[in-house]
């Protein structure tokens, strides 16, 4: 309950403080909360906005599954063979350290402008969390449950799927849910600069015509699908980390 009230004192602050800033800077550089609200509603009215997000959330699924399953896939290698992740790891978080956006010519040279392009901008922001989680939680796997796959003659397929991933599987979570947001991030990044569709381009399109109320809206919408996603993962997170 208490947590519910800090929710509701929060909103109402953002939302007095979106108002004051309003009346200081004026409907040239941000629209009101009503104003935004009645913008948003009517473009959820629209067949073409739900264009753009169809278009939006195809790369999005796409990007997710690639960089869930890539990260997972070559976090358990690098975290199962120690030689492997020692020789990796400095790679992999150089490769997350370097600012994306460096790496978007190259990948405009590759995939051009359209779908490939998108889920190529979001894999790269979300494999490297699924992938480095995944690698820590094998790692720091308690050595008993691999003394016990060696005592029970298990392959390498068994105990991974019987024993490695469930022991892992709350940082490996961890891991997918940070990818999910990141993922989101570099699908809409992709649609500003390599893309005539989605989300991002509509978002682009309405800051060039200077269209603040949409600009605003489209914010709005954007961030309140991330959050009630984030959330929901967050608690999905959380239980798997008290179940353990």
């Amino acid at each position: 309950m208490s947590s519910r009230l800090d929710s509701l004192w929060f909103a109402l602050v953002v939302l007095a403080a979106w108002q004051l800033l309003y009346v200081i800077a004026g409907e040239e550089a941000i629209s009101s909360p009503l104003q935004t609200l009645r913008q948003a509603a009517a473009m959820l009215a629209s067949s073409g906005f739900w264009m753009h997000a169809g278009a939006t959330f195809e790369a999005f699924g796409w990007a997710v599954l690639i960089a869930v399953a890539l990260g997972i896939a070559v976090g358990l290698v690098l975290g199962l063979w120690r030689t492997a992740g020692e020789v990796a790891e400095p790679i992999v978080n150089a490769l997350y350290a370097i600012p994306k956006i460096t790496l978007y010519p190259v990948i405009l040279l590759f995939f051009g402008l359209g779908l490939p392009a998108k889920i190529a901008f979001g894999v790269i922001h979300g494999i490297f969390p699924v992938m480095i989680l995944t690698m820590n939680g094998v790692r720091t796997i308690s050595p008993v449950i691999k003394k016990t796959a060696r005592a029970l003659r298990l392959s390498a397929l068994e105990t991974i799927g019987t024993m490695l991933l469930p022991a892992s599987l709350p940082e490996i979570f961890s891991g997918v849910r940070i990818g999910i947001a990141l993922t989101l991030l570099g699908t809409l990044i992709g649609e500003l600069f390599a893309s005539n569709r989605g989300l991002g381009f509509l978002l682009l399109r309405a800051a060039d015509r200077q269209d603040v109320p949409a600009t605003m809206a489209l914010i709005l919408l954007m961030f309140a699908a991330a959050a009630l996603a984030g959330a929901g993962l967050l608690a999905i997170d959380r239980r798997l980390h008290h179940a353990t």
